[in-house]
């Protein structure tokens, strides 16, 4: 490896392996393991459901994770220049992988982080009113009906948004000591405190108990299902950033003497763990509410956009201090969507410096240049 004149020893480096845990943590925790989860959990056998999940971390998240991680650390490259190096033709690979997440993935997802960002600031003063659904479909995204009747562009949307776009630009623009370590290093363990305050408060409402009981009551007879073990398997790829090329650039920042497999089992434990540990918050919640409104505790179960910007709003309206817990609630949305979307962007950069010799930063002193971009050129 040492005499592979694609390698280049100048690549920058994780300055300590807990930032390097961080961020790979960081990029797995995301919007989806708060408000997809726990609801797949329920709809695939509740508490049964950590069977074929257990079985689809150990038999593919870990060892593909660990693949990944050893990929990126043996060829101490990005994506697209590490399938490169293993054979030329397969190149296209790597860039298939940090395109569509790049341009597919993120083009969304970050619309979704400047919404969770909006209601942030909506949360302070409960702006969604006594109807969240009529004011997140009508008020905020000016539809009408249908999924593309909109009927406007909302200046929040718009500033939201570029907000979130411009702290990506500024942390990935910084490079990775300074602007993607450094932003994990505060990033992930206020989402952990912040977790574990929403979980704690929220178990302890009344009606929590029904939430907990619909969210854990295993339903065995679902585990012969082929769909559910397609969702368990599902989960841990979306989850884990599995193929999106991130973790490959991610690991080709690491220093020579690393441990992959310990990493990759913090990395893949860690994020499954926070996944089930969210799920309480989301159910207790769900259970309360379902308690105040007198209706069957089914009829509040949802996920995705509809769990966080109408059924958590209405929650948020019923419960004590809810003000507080409704900031907390969509600043934690905040970070584990930054934490995540900051990967896809430093997966593509690192993909580009590497292949078009470019900079982060406007910078024409040749061994600044080649430091922070990796190799000019890995076809010649």
């Amino acid at each position: 490896m040492a005499n592979d004149p694609h390698i280049n020893p100048n690549r920058p480096q994780w300055r300590t392996s807990a930032g390097f845990l961080l961020a790979a943590i960081g990029s797995a925790v995301g919007l989806g393991n708060i408000w997809r989860f726990p609801y797949v959990a329920y709809k695939n056998g509740g508490g049964a459901f950590l069977i074929p999940y257990v079985a689809a971390l150990i038999t593919a998240g870990i060892p593909i994770l660990m693949l990944e991680f050893a990929l990126g650390h043996q060829k101490k490259a990005s994506a697209p220049q590490a399938f490169f190096m293993i054979h030329p033709r397969w190149e296209w690979i790597g860039w298939w992988s940090v395109i569509v997440t790049m341009f597919g993935i993120m083009a969304y997802y970050t619309v979704v982080i400047g919404w969770c960002f909006n209601y942030l600031c909506f949360a302070f003063t409960q702006s969604w009113g006594s109807d969240p659904n009529a004011f997140f479909f009508k008020s905020f995204l000016h539809k009408s009906s249908g999924v593309w009747d909109i009927t406007g562009l909302n200046p929040l949307i718009l500033g939201g948004v570029a907000l979130i776009w411009f702290i990506n630009w500024a942390i990935t623009y910084r490079g990775l000591e300074d602007g993607v370590e450094r932003s994990v290093k505060f990033m992930m363990p206020v989402l952990f405190v912040i977790t574990v305050f929403i979980v704690i408060f929220s178990v302890l409402l009344e009606g929590a108990s029904d939430g907990l009981r619909l969210y854990l009551t295993p339903d065995f007879s679902k585990i012969a299902n082929l769909d559910v073990w397609v969702a368990a398997y599902g989960q841990i790829f979306f989850s884990l950033s599995l193929g999106f090329g991130i973790m490959i650039a991610y690991a080709s920042y690491l220093p020579e003497e690393t441990n992959l497999l310990k990493n990759s089992v913090l990395v893949a434990c860690t994020n499954s763990a926070y996944e089930v540990f969210a799920g309480f918050g989301v159910f207790s919640v769900l259970g309360y509410m379902a308690l105040k409104k007198q209706v069957p505790i089914e009829e509040t179960v949802t996920s995705g956009i509809g769990l966080a910007f109408v059924a958590y709003p209405k929650a948020i309206s019923m419960l004590p201090f809810g003000a507080l817990f409704g900031v907390l609630f969509f600043f934690l949305l905040c970070i584990a969507g930054i934490s995540s979307s900051i990967s896809i962007i430093e997966a593509f950069t690192a993909a580009s410096c590497d292949k078009f010799g470019i900079s982060r930063k406007k910078n024409h002193h040749p061994a600044v240049h080649f430091r922070i971009c990796g190799v000019d050129s890995f076809y010649h």
